[in-house]
């Protein structure tokens, strides 16, 4: 965060390293840290208290963990193995102890030997290693350790202090090999620049950035822990929000055309035609959309909302306010099958008045145009000279819309559908068609707590739908243990026929595809004693065209299944899906490309194979395909996870609420904050190390006013270098461009 020459030193170069080259090396690969201002931001996770042990009895299933505890007993045990034939093999089983519960460590084979004389009962020392099951108990197995022994010979200074900083660790990287190095480089951090104006960090009483760091990473009391994280999370904070408030500053100085429905014009008409009343969620949303259209900056809105509660209606009738403009407005899909769908749903949606030009079609009617990669040359043709003449108001496509060969008349408004799987740079590109910097709506299905969306989002005005339109019926979800309960399965398979004889339909959602190639290096390896957990996360996810064929032959016999998925051409996918929507399908087995949008509301019923191999938002995302109509849905969420393990309490928490916003934050708690700054398009490491946008609300909601106000008096920040100077390292050149893009 701080680029400081001292800071900034590489932690591996050629000639002197700061660090011996093979640590350097794996904190790189391994951890993302190249400098030493990297490993000084690289933060204990928690802290061990030398009389104060860990509890063994809450350690999390599957993470890679680090206990001090004392040795209760140690037992050699000899074996006969594939390996070893005649009762060669050996076997260490270690017992330790902290007072909470009981853990064991194994060792195998030639590793046994130091452990063997080093861990005698008594003895205290720090393990780390990754927890799994083995006959229904917790064990480490071949951990890494190093002995506490408290004697004058061992380097005091390692273990000086009560606290012991445990950090977030690698399998190839131990907590405390970290700590060393972290001790290595710890005296540059009195050469850190403050990022935070003086006066805010009196004003909140916050201790200044070297300070910080050295009681984050050597603390003597509990309360040096806490001035240190308090000051850090506000570093976070606050860069983060002048880096959001300054992309707000500049886009409000941005012109557009304002765009205003006409009284008896194509909205007014579409209005008229709703069989339905739109909810009073929808009501207000609209208004807020219409607001901004209305200004002579462009809008950036995020549009989230529950599963079904109509983001596309709200959508619609902002397109046909610009349309009514004399504007265009485009709306941009993940997938072609998505947006084949959306094209239909808005073309029966609006009737005679997506009939313009054409006979019969209504006065103020406008035209519908798709665009997709894999349509025919002479519709293709047509569809572009519909959007550059300005004869499509609408046109509806995937990425295919922003090549270059694309042109529009006078582009109004920008619809991205499902945000999170559009990278920046396809957004960009599509923005860059208008004469002016068109409106932009952004829509996600995955509805993110306000913090979040404050946090990633924060450029972006934001509307909420949260009620759900009249009709929709109740979804009941259940957690199936396949690996417990076999006869669990069974039953499923016989709801889906039941719902199937009353005339309903089931969706089956599997992970894979299953036509690719396995790997046959890969195939045959079977590690020492693995347990049943590691077997599950071992074996390959089940695949959709490997499942098809066993319930068509087995378990839905007799029934009329056809399988999805995005290898399909794309003729194949829309001939499959339309023959689901008609009815001509009873189960669909697919993976996740029927995740957004496909709207089929006789389908009541999913079953989720393997459903701990997806997040919960997405889980809760596909959960919403079914119980679109008046019958109420089923979802059944299969999986062979044991029942301590931190994937099964994510299905339980997904099977216990419909609330997405509950869900969302359940999401964020468990995969912890780094997920955050949307990486995945940005391409660089999360910069919240500290700050947990869940926990931390208010400190977010105080640093986006401070934010606002710095950026208001000084946008270019000419008086605050060592904050633009934070900034830029926060904005890496790919990050900047990702906020830039937005």
């Amino acid at each position: 965060m701080d680029l400081v020459p001292a800071l900034e030193e590489p932690l591996r170069q050629p000639l002197k390293s700061v660090l011996g080259p093979a640590t350097a090396k794996v904190m790189a690969e391994h951890l993302g840290l190249l400098t030493v201002g990297d490993l000084l931001h690289h933060y204990p996770r928690r802290y061990e208290e030398r009389g104060q042990l860990t509890q063994l009895a809450d350690l999390p299933m599957d993470e890679h963990v680090t206990v001090v505890a004392q040795v209760a007993d140690a037992r050699l045990h000899t074996f006969a193995s594939a390996k070893a034939p005649r009762g060669k093999g050996q076997r260490l089983e270690v017992t330790i102890t902290d007072g909470s519960g009981r853990l064991q460590l194994v060792f195998f084979g030639a590793g046994v030997h130091k452990p063997h004389k080093e861990l005698l009962p008594g003895t205290r020392a720090m393990f780390a290693g990754k927890v799994s099951v083995f006959n229904r108990r917790l064990q480490l197995a071949h951990p890494a350790y190093e002995l506490l022994r408290g004697d004058p010979e061992e380097s005091v200074e390692t273990w000086a202090g009560a606290l012991i900083p445990i950090y977030p660790a690698t399998a190839k990287l131990e907590s405390w090999k970290i700590g060393k190095a972290i001790q290595t480089v710890l005296p540059t951090a009195q050469e850190a620049v403050d990022p935070l104006p003086d006066s805010l960090r009196e004003g909140r009483g916050l201790v200044p950035l070297p300070e910080a760091l050295l009681k984050i990473h050597r603390p003597h009391t509990r309360a040096d822990i806490e001035d240190a994280r308090s000051r850090l999370k506000w570093d976070e904070a606050f860069v983060l929000q002048v880096a959001l408030a300054r992309r707000r500053h500049a886009d409000a100085q941005l012109p557009a055309v304002a765009r205003e429905p006409s009284p008896d014009g194509l909205l007014t008409a579409f209005d008229a035609r709703l069989p339905f009343t739109l909810t009073e969620g929808q009501q207000r949303v609209s208004r807020e959309i219409f607001a901004d259209l209305a200004t002579e900056h462009p809008m950036h809105r995020l549009l989230q909302g529950e599963v079904g509660s109509g983001k596309t209606m709200v959508a619609l009738r902002a397109m046909l306010a610009v349309v009514d403009a004399g504007g265009q407005a485009a709306m941009l899909a993940p997938t072609e099958v998505l947006a084949q769908q959306h094209h239909r749903s808005i073309v029966e949606m609006l009737g005679e008045l997506a009939e313009g030009g054409m006979l019969g079609g209504a006065e103020q009617a406008t035209k519908v145009v798709l665009l997709t990669g894999s349509m025919g040359t002479a519709a293709r043709r047509q569809a572009l000279l519909d959007l550059t003449t300005g004869e499509a108001g609408i046109v509806i496509g995937t990425h295919a819309l922003i090549e270059d060969k694309v042109q529009f008349h006078d582009l109004g408004l920008v619809v991205v559908d499902e945000q999170h799987r559009f990278g920046v740079e396809q957004r960009d590109a599509l923005r860059g068609k208008g004469k002016q910097p068109p409106h932009l709506l952004v829509m996600t299905a995955t509805p993110i707590p306000r913090t979040v969306a404050m946090t990633v989002f924060g450029d972006l005005e934001t509307s909420v739908l949260d009620q759900l339109p009249a009709g929709r019926s109740p979804i009941a979800s259940h957690v199936v243990p396949a690996a417990d309960k076999p006869h669990f399965l069974a039953r499923a398979w016989e709801r889906v026929r039941e719902e199937v004889e009353n005339g309903h339909q089931a969706y089956v959602v599997c992970p894979r595809i299953g036509d690719e190639e396995d790997d046959p290096k890969k195939a045959g390896r079977k590690k020492p004693q693995e347990s049943p957990e590691d077997a599950a996360e071992k074996r390959p996810p089940l695949a959709v065209l490997d499942v098809a064929d066993h319930l068509a032959k087995g378990p839905l016999q007799g029934l009329r299944v056809e399988v999805l998925h995005g290898r399909m051409h794309p003729d194949d996918k829309d001939a499959v899906m339309r023959r689901f929507a008609a009815g001509e399908t009873d189960v669909l087995v697919a993976t996740t490309v029927i995740e957004v949008g496909v709207n089929v509301p006789n389908a009541t019923a999913m079953v989720i194979m393997d459903a701990d191999r997806f997040g919960v938002s997405q889980l809760h995302q596909l959960r919403g395909r079914v119980g679109r109509g008046s019958a109420p849905g089923l979802c059944l969420l299969v999986t062979e996870m044991p029942e301590a393990s931190a994937a099964r309490q994510r299905l339980n928490a997904v099977a216990s609420t419909l609330d997405g916003f509950e869900l969302s934050r359940i999401d964020l708690e468990q995969r912890r904050e780094g997920d955050v700054l949307g990486q995945a398009q940005s391409g660089a490491r999360t910069s919240l190390r500290m700050l947990a946008v869940i926990e931390d609300e208010e400190i977010i909601a105080e640093a986006r006013q401070e934010a606002t106000a710095v950026v208001a008096e000084d946008p270019e920040l000419t008086r605050l270098p060592a904050l633009r100077t934070a900034l830029d390292a926060l904005l890496d050149e790919e990050r900047e461009q990702y906020l830039e893009k937005g």
